[in-house]
């Protein structure tokens, strides 16, 4: 092509996109530099198919901001052409009507062939495609920076109790041996993660999928607990309010020497320039090998009253799940393809071992979604568990009252 060819094209696509293109209005959370990155291949890939990127990103709070927005812009009448929603929340959204069906784009390009039945069942309401999933994030990760241990003479934990043994000499060296942001999401991804760990995944089904009374009031979630004030005890008095970005730089910077956070933290590594096995490392959380917490990103896309809008939606539907996309996307934030047969020659090794165990624990019973992260029950149950875990977080709370607060908080939201 020549460059007057290449000129007039470029003119010709900013005219396009300056003068009427449909202009496509994305809600997200993404907004950390690892996310923002990636997001912005969907941008772009877009764009180019002659649409107008809109971005109504809204930070923190894991979502639950964008989600108070997100409900106001639909009671209005003005909602935006696509969200962030993940979950349970998929099916209350469809539920009201508000969600726009997608089987077409999904019959053309065999979403049912492509995506695992147990992550289709979540995009799905009353077997009608209303969401489209953009990846899978695996929860139960501990990032570690091996230089920080090795100084203190520590050994990677592989259970809590070497845990305990590690935090010790860490903190005697003169580091901080948990890099941990206070905000209530994050208390709960930690404990969780416990959960998962003290219970095993069976448990953890009974009590925060099933949310099964007795599981939730047990001997076990008492000792998770007492194991999450535990780790509290060698986290940093300036954690408070501390963004999850923040603690993951502690711990790349060598400040910290480890994290309990899901594998979006491998894009601020990248972000930083830091290389696997030599400035980070990523291994199970302790006690949770053969076990996967799944937390799925996807979008919903909104009834729209333009034609052009809801044949805009189909695009980003269909590019969302290309391999193209699915690949530049994951590679960046450091979450695994939710689709199929993506080839894997681009991905680390961290992602190789996140998707390998993805497999494995699907075939033995052990792949459990995060209630965490709006994967497992009703935000308003969520809600409950976050301020029990948030209270006794930052109280003096025992966990035998513990116990008997979770077991109150969500019998009083079903």
């Amino acid at each position: 092509m020549t460059m007057f060819k290449k000129a007039v094209l470029a003119l010709s696509v900013f005219g396009a996109l300056s003068l009427g293109a449909t202009e496509v209005e994305v809600l997200h959370w993404w907004t950390s530099g690892g996310e923002a990155k990636s997001v912005a291949a969907l941008k772009t890939m877009l764009e180019k198919h002659g649409y107008k990127w809109k971005d109504f990103s809204v930070a923190g709070g894991n979502g639950s901001n964008a989600m108070t927005v997100l409900k106001s812009r639909v009671i209005s009448g003005n909602p935006p052409t696509a969200a962030q929603i993940k979950g349970p929340s998929i099916q209350e959204w469809a539920a009201l009507g508000k969600a726009a069906n997608l089987d077409s784009v999904a019959k053309a390009n065999n979403w049912d062939s492509v995506i695992p039945e147990v992550f289709a069942k979540q995009m799905k309401y009353h077997e009608h495609w209303v969401a489209v999933p953009v990846n899978v994030h695996r929860i139960n990760w501990m990032w570690v920076n091996p230089s920080v241990f090795k100084k203190a003479n520590a050994k990677i934990p592989k259970t809590w109790d070497e845990f305990k043994i590690a935090a010790k000499k860490i903190k005697a060296a003169g580091f901080i041996p948990v890099a941990q942001g206070g905000q209530p999401w994050q208390e709960a991804t930690l404990f969780e993660t416990i959960v998962l760990g003290v219970g095993g995944a069976d448990f953890y089904k009974k009590a925060f999928v099933d949310l099964d009374m007795n599981a939730l009031g047990s001997d076990t979630m008492k000792k998770a607990f007492d194991i999450l004030k535990m780790v509290k005890s060698y986290t940093d008095s300036n954690a408070p309010g501390r963004d999850w970005n923040l603690a993951t730089a502690m711990v790349y910077k060598g400040k910290a020497a480890m994290q309990f956070m899901g594998d979006w933290a491998k894009g601020e590594f990248k972000v930083a320039g830091k290389k696997i096995g030599t400035d980070y490392i990523a291994v199970d959380a302790p006690q949770t090998a053969g076990s996967y917490i799944y937390n799925i990103d996807s979008f919903v896309m909104f009834k729209q009253k333009d034609p052009a809008k809801t044949e805009a939606q189909k695009v980003l539907a269909k590019l969302i799940l290309s391999d193209k996309f699915q690949i530049i996307f994951n590679t960046r934030k450091g979450s695994v393809p939710v689709k199929i047969g993506v080839p894997k020659d681009k991905f680390d090794s961290i992602a190789i071992k996140s998707m390998n165990d993805m497999v494995a624990a699907s075939k033995a019973g052990t792949l459990v979604p995060s209630m965490a992260h709006q994967m497992a029950v009703p935000d308003a149950i969520r809600g409950a568990i976050f301020d029990v875990v948030t209270n006794f977080y930052n109280s003096k709370m025992s966990s035998t009252d513990a116990v008997k607060a979770l077991v109150s908080a969500v019998k009083n939201e079903m």
